[in-house]
């Protein structure tokens, strides 16, 4: 199965969004430069855009369909919190999405990693509470997508009566949209086990995921890196600008130590902590840790030139990671690059170790007789 790699849309025009006070983050953007990222997208083999939700950003699902209106291939990995709308209002806003863009839409399920953001939508459930409700919120989805007959739910957080939607969802690939759940715990490895296709974890080294990822996979969900990119024509030119963007943002805030102090997600304090527990910010000779003090999280990196990014993800997938979500620096250059540089280099290795699997299947065939 080859690689499936997906971009987020979530700093597109902004390079060094994160290094801003959360406050101070603009929900406005413009459409031109969005669209003109989604074309690039199609052109550079991504699967898909990640679609942010937050009180920074503008609505994912009215932004996905318009996006979807002004494109013919990528789809739009919608984000979603169930704290904040109904599951049957949910499914009607993803199957109208679906009905414009013939299928091209997946759902990123995020259970919320700041109460004091939740809090603004009126949701005040701990971080448990939110997994418990995550779950009844996808019984019922899935109840509504495989349209068979009337949904009755009683759960704790949700109580479906006799629902009914009448707008399906339309794809000429699936019944329902891919799910994608994100997180770095075991209620979150339960949850997708249970219910998504896909987990999205942050990347931490081969050597540490290794024995983790197999208990998910065996069990039918995927797994997949979130974790941005940073690639050059060569290593050292990486290495440099890595380097360099840090020194640019060293006058700034530490944004990612501050927000891990607010976060009562296990996915950001431990990706923090695995960075400031290094004697290096490498984790490997590729996995760079620099920019998490003042991006977050999400900015632990892939950083090379296209055979040090290509083989690195092709050691990840040997231990069963199977989909990736970028981001990068700045998103459009990166994202181009990969699609131009990288991406071929992989194709051709997936290629090159099918034809040696295929090769030693037919003599272990062939000596068995």
């Amino acid at each position: 199965m080859s690689v499936r790699f997906h971009w987020s849309l979530s700093q597109v025009g902004d390079k060094l969004r994160r290094a801003n006070a959360t406050v101070d983050m603009k929900g406005l953007f413009s459409l031109e430069t969005q669209t003109e990222f989604c074309r690039a997208a199609e052109e550079s083999g991504i699967d898909s855009l990640l679609m942010a939700f937050g009180f920074t950003r503008p609505d994912p699902a009215v932004l996905s369909a318009a996006l979807g209106m002004e494109t013919k291939k990528i789809k739009f990995m919608v984000a979603c919190r169930p704290g904040v709308t109904s599951p049957t209002a949910f499914v009607q806003q993803i199957n109208t999405i679906s009905a414009l863009t013939n299928g091209r839409v997946h759902i990123n399920i995020v259970t919320g990693h700041s109460p004091h953001e939740l809090r603004y939508y009126g949701d005040s459930l701990d971080h448990d509470q939110r997994y418990q409700r995550t779950d009844e919120f996808l019984s019922v989805c899935r109840a509504f997508w495989r349209r068979d007959g009337e949904v009755n739910f009683e759960g704790r957080y949700y109580q479906i009566q006799n629902g009914r939607l009448n707008t399906p969802f339309v794809s000429g690939e699936r019944q329902s949209p891919e799910i994608f759940i994100g997180g770095n715990s075991e209620l979150a490895e339960r949850l997708a086990i249970k219910h998504a296709n896909c987990l999205w974890r942050f990347a931490d080294s081969p050597e540490n995921l290794r024995s983790r990822i197999p208990e998910i996979t065996s069990q039918g969900t995927e797994v997949g890196l979130l974790v941005s990119i940073l690639a050059r024509p060569t290593r050292e030119a990486a290495v440099r600008d890595a380097n360099a963007m840090v020194r640019s943002l060293a006058a700034k805030q530490q944004f990612g130590k501050e927000f891990a102090q607010r976060t009562d997600s296990i996915a950001y304090r431990s990706t923090l902590a695995l960075a400031e527990k290094s004697d290096s910010q490498w984790l490997t000779p590729w996995l760079w840790t620099g920019a998490i003090p003042y991006l977050g999280s999400p900015a632990i990196a892939l950083v090379g030139g296209p055979e040090e990014i290509a083989s690195a993800i092709l050691e990840y997938k040997e231990i069963g990671i199977s989909q990736f979500l970028f981001m990068g620096w700045p998103d459009l250059d990166e994202m181009t690059f990969f699609g131009r540089e990288v991406l071929p280099l992989i194709r051709d290795r997936e290629a090159e170790l099918a034809g040696a699997a295929q090769v030693r299947g037919r003599r272990f065939t062939y000596g068995s007789c």
